[in-house]
């Protein structure tokens, strides 16, 4: 079952679909590659490629098929040459959507500026309260904790004197 769209621009679909099937393939791409050079016949074209000429032939009535390719008329020879309107139109489909992805991601870019910018202001913040907390109150007074922690070892000292460790030593 095969859904048609409409009112959304679709570029005649079934062409598409073809053009997309038939650039599903890597051989099928190499033989385009190979096109965008020059006309090839189906000798030169199936040259590069570890496969029987009815096999190359298959690929080429598939780009055939999609209008990717066309068949000339040389005496004798019938060189395969690439027909650009198929893929201009493919190309023309994906540059909607290339912009559309453009779009969402310039605003995830804005998104994630303006998170790192409110992260760093979040970070100095704590910073600050960090400073703060580490000022501690002892004795109604504020101490930093540089001199809380010299205060406590002082303490240490005076407990461990009583106890006849450390003779003479005043706390404070």
């Amino acid at each position: 079952m095969v859904m048609e769209l409409s009112g959304y621009g679709n570029l005649s679909s079934g062409r598409l679909d073809a053009t997309f099937a038939a650039l599903a393939d890597p051989t099928r791409r190499a033989i385009l590659a190979r096109l965008a050079s020059g006309e090839a016949s189906v000798n030169e074209l199936a040259e590069p490629f570890a496969m029987s000429q009815p096999a190359i032939s298959k690929h080429l009535k598939v780009l055939e098929r999609a209008g990717l390719i066309s068949r000339g008329l040389d005496a004798q020879r019938r060189p395969r040459r690439l027909e650009a309107k198929p893929l201009a139109e493919a190309n023309e489909w994906l540059e909607r959507y290339r912009r559309f992805w453009e779009a969402s991601f310039e605003r995830l870019d804005a998104l994630l500026l303006e998170l790192k910018d409110g992260e760093s202001k979040t970070r100095q913040s704590k910073i600050l309260d960090s400073k703060v907390v580490d000022s501690k109150v002892v004795d109604s007074k504020v101490v930093d904790s540089k001199n809380l922690n010299q205060k406590m070892q002082g303490q240490k000292r005076w407990r461990s004197s009583r106890h006849g460790k450390l003779k003479g030593t005043n706390p404070l």
